[in-house]
């Protein structure tokens, strides 16, 4: 079961930092376009939907990336004072009862959205360089698809705690800036 959670969790990490670069692309872009508007007085046809599209993809794939590293928002003013045991509890009734639901939808209408636009080789019909959306579309349904994978390992890491009562170690990746700090702090009052 390690081994699976595990699988699932650094094939989200892998396509979170692959899709990080999307910010890269943006940072050049925009600083692109602010050039050759104010500076050369010549706007770019493309940038602005390249941008919308860069923004989309990286919020879209994202989310899998931030569920394994347990980065969303949490509203846990009791929550976090439960035992272990209980908040796996918690967490697996509200991953079957919300989380699974939305995701399918997610999946299942997206799937339907993209195929659409891919019948049709849709563009965008507010842009000026009517660029493809079809590529764009696509992302939605493997969106859903990850967080469907990445929420069977939630469920399967409560199921464990539920168990142990301990949650697992997470795979390592970036940290916040803060708990950095606080760990640096924690090591030099010892």
């Amino acid at each position: 079961m390690t081994r699976f959670i595990y699988t699932i969790e650094g094939l989200n990490l892998w396509v979170g930092r692959a899709f990080g670069w999307c910010i890269m692309i943006l940072t050049f872009s925009v600083s692109y376009e602010v050039f050759v508007r104010y500076v050369l007085n010549s706007p770019t046809v493309w940038a602005f939907d390249m941008m919308v599209q860069m923004y989309g993809a990286l919020l879209l794939m994202a989310g899998p990336y931030a569920l394994a590293q347990d980065a969303h928002v949490r509203g846990d003013v009791l929550y976090r004072l439960f035992p272990v045991k209980w908040q796996a509890r918690v967490d697996f009734v509200l991953y079957l009862l919300f989380f699974f639901p939305g995701m399918l939808a997610l999946f299942w209408f997206g799937w339907e959205i993209a195929a659409d636009s891919w019948r049709y080789k849709e563009v965008s019909w507010n842009s000026p360089a009517r660029i493809q959306v079809y590529f764009f579309k696509t992302l939605i349904p493997a969106a859903g698809f990850l967080l469907i994978l990445q929420g069977i390992a939630e469920l399967m890491r409560c199921w464990r705690a539920m168990k142990t009562g301990k949650w697992m170690d997470r795979l390592d990746d970036v940290k916040e800036t803060e708990d950095m700090l606080m760990h640096v702090s924690d090591d030099s009052t010892r």
